[in-house]
């Protein structure tokens, strides 16, 4: 059943329906014609699929994406060679020009194909709309690495002052998964780089991201390449490196273990209670601002 995600319902609010199809059908001989010459007015709100000429149309500065694997793009040339393009791009109007929102991979492989014209779909859009549909497009055809849908969503926080959740009900996601994706950029960047080129994958980067020390995060990174570790297996090395260290520590005392996870059930992050005599540290760790805002409303303090 369909949800109501805003910007969140994705390609059916930036593709004509069902109605629009008919009607487009039904004078399509006579429409598209005539369209070239139709005022800005004319065509807005997606009503119409135009012809443009493919050098009119200039990149989207927020296009989320940074990697486009070269092989799917030339499978996808060829696809256009074949049959042309099946989905329109969706467009904004810029000045005598237009600006590509959806659509850089058809785009690119149009242009390889040799093609002079595109059909696209003119809508009209500020900066902040124009990166959410581009990601949300992105998202749903799983045309983002992990990374790069990491930095879309952290753009949308820092750009337009968001909190995690509007980011999520933007995109149609759950709280929980904008913030473990956000939590990928704490990694070292040869582990975020790694799993952009899919050296490793999204399960290794969470298992890496249980140890909070960076050089024991780059240590482990390295035995999952060098050894072709799976994601069981990297989750293992990470509670060996766990017992070690409580080893090397001294053993925990099980009240204070007791204490630890009762801290943990409240405030919903990881805690550490350090003991030094008759005195001691409790530490709470915090991953974004909603984490820090939340552990404050909780101890009552306002901030």
């Amino acid at each position: 059943m369909a949800q109501n995600y805003g910007l969140g319902r994705g390609l059916s609010s930036l593709i004509p329906n069902k109605k629009i199809d008919d009607e487009r059908s039904e004078t399509s001989a006579r429409s598209l014609s005539s369209l070239s010459s139709r005022t800005d007015d004319s065509i807005r709100g997606d009503k119409f699929v135009i012809e443009v000429d493919i050098n009119n149309i200039v990149p989207n500065p927020q296009q989320p994406r940074i990697v486009f694997d070269e092989e799917k793009l030339v499978d996808l040339t060829g696809s256009i060679k074949q049959h042309g393009i099946i989905q329109p791009l969706v467009v904004s109007h810029n000045g005598a020009k237009y600006e590509l929102i959806a659509g850089e991979r058809r785009l690119q492989a149009a242009k390889r194909a040799g093609l002079s014209k595109v059909p696209v779909i003119v809508r009209e859009a500020d900066k902040k709309q124009k990166l959410e549909l581009a990601i949300v497009e992105n998202v749903q055809r799983h045309d983002l690495n992990p990374i790069e849908e990491a930095l879309s969503y952290n753009k949308m926080m820092e750009e337009y002052n968001l909190s995690q959740e509007e980011v999520a009900e933007r995109m149609g996601k759950s709280r929980s998964l904008v913030a473990n994706k956000i939590r990928l950029l704490k990694l070292p960047i040869e582990i975020q780089k790694a799993l952009t080129e899919s050296k490793i994958t999204e399960g290794h980067a969470k298992a890496i991201l249980s140890l909070d020390n960076p050089e024991k995060q780059r240590a482990l990174f390295e035995l999952i390449v060098n050894g072709n570790l799976t994601v069981r297996q990297t989750e293992d090395k990470v509670r060996e490196v766990s017992v070690k260290s409580h080893k090397r520590i001294s053993t925990i005392d099980p009240h204070i273990k007791e204490l630890e996870e009762k801290l943990i059930e409240k405030f919903g992050t990881k805690v550490k209670i350090s003991k030094s005599g008759d005195g001691g540290r409790i530490v709470l760790e915090y991953y974004s601002k909603e984490d820090f805002d939340s552990i404050m409303e909780k101890i009552n303090i306002e901030k």
